[in-house]
């Protein structure tokens, strides 16, 4: 039960960290693109490829992987944001988002998870 309250804890404390992450970012990156988005998701994968190439074990990383970064990233955000690009007839702008975000958080996800290894 304890587990359970940490998870939920975490993944509030990740979702706060995401909005201010966003709105931070949101003032110095050029608009018309989710840029803050695509960092707070990119971030994430980092961190939970380390976390899990450092072989925490199954507390820590079902609190912070799943609790923390869980509630850190957002990628129900990139669908909804890709969907408005490609409604309203941005097409490139919908394939780069979704594209670029699944590609740099694979890449972001195997770094953490070489760093991690590296870590253990």
């Amino acid at each position: 039960m304890i587990v359970v309250a940490l998870v939920a804890a975490g993944g509030g404390v990740g979702a706060g960290l995401r909005w201010l992450a966003d709105v931070l970012l949101s003032r110095v990156v050029p608009r018309g693109f989710p840029w803050a988005i695509l960092a707070v998701n990119v971030t994430g994968s980092f961190a939970l490829g380390a976390l899990t190439g450092a072989s925490l074990g199954w507390p820590w990383l079902t609190v912070l992987g799943t609790g923390l970064l869980g509630g850190y990233t957002t990628f129900s955000t990139v669908s909804l944001d890709t969907a408005a690009f490609w409604r309203e007839g941005q097409v490139t702008k919908a394939l780069l988002d979704v594209g670029g975000t699944f590609a740099l958080c694979a890449l972001a996800a195997l770094a953490g998870l070489g760093l991690g290894a590296l870590a253990a």
